[in-house]
């Protein structure tokens, strides 16, 4: 079991930044894939960035490439999204999530937090 905890959202201008945290339980960890996924208010759920365990490879949206970075520290068992030059398209609930075996853009994640919330305005 993994159990997820977001935080770091909050409320930001356009063009400024935000570093948003997922701590995660469990002594395996690093051997987890990790994704982050976002969701605007009458909009389904988005993918946003993932990271593979193993060689660390990382894919982002189109939307958010270049602006996003997805990292991890595996000796706090954390992993990171920092996000720069936000848009007000970037608003919304921002949920972290953790597979074993699957990595990739579909949410087919066993493991989710609870989310944040980042709002950026024009």
């Amino acid at each position: 079991q993994v159990q997820l905890v977001e935080s770091g959202g909050g409320m930001v201008q356009a063009g400024g930044s935000l570093r948003l945290a997922c701590a995660a339980s469990g002594r395996t960890f690093s051997r987890y894939n990790m994704g982050w996924f976002r969701q605007a208010p009458g909009k389904e759920r988005e993918f946003v960035a993932a990271l593979r365990w193993s060689v660390s490879t990382t894919y982002y949206a189109d939307s958010v490439k270049g602006r996003f970075t997805i990292s991890r520290d595996n000796a706090k068992n954390t992993v990171y999204l920092q996000m720069n030059n936000l848009k007000p398209e970037d608003t919304g609930v921002y949920y972290c999530a953790a597979d074993s075996r699957y990595y990739g853009p579909n949410g087919e994640y066993d493991y989710w937090g609870q989310g944040t919330q980042v709002t950026v305005s024009s």
